[in-house]
């Protein structure tokens, strides 16, 4: 195998943790556990990425910790019933980041804005 060959086969390997973190943050919607594994993976593997694929990580770490951020907020809030919508918002907002972060991963493309609030 050559060498750029060698690199191509390294970076798409490098592509399962971060996929693997997405589907793992999905799947936290129904188990609730799973976003904790998946922000742990993003941490560990975060430094030996390469520079690309870190933005996902560092998309994935911000995806967790906004996420935790609204999810408290809209459990305050459910005891004046807006934090239901809100929770319905942070479900909604949680998918769109995940299934976007997944289309660039796809991709091998940096996600664009890592460090946004929003989608």
């Amino acid at each position: 195998m050559s060498d750029s060959a060698d690199n191509q086969a390294k970076e798409l390997a490098n592509t399962s943790n971060p996929k693997l973190v997405y589907i793992l943050y999905l799947v936290g919607i129904l188990l609730g556990f799973t976003g904790i594994i998946g922000v742990i993976i993003a941490y560990i593997n975060k430094s030996d990425a390469p520079e690309w694929i870190q933005s996902h990580y560092r998309f994935q770490i911000r995806t967790f910790w906004i996420g935790l951020l609204y999810s408290v907020i809209a459990m305050i809030l459910t005891t004046v019933i807006v934090g239901f919508f809100v929770l319905v918002f942070v479900l909604i907002w949680l998918i769109i980041r995940c299934v976007k972060g997944m289309k660039y991963l796809d991709k091998g493309e940096a996600y664009p804005e890592p460090s946004s609030w929003m989608f």
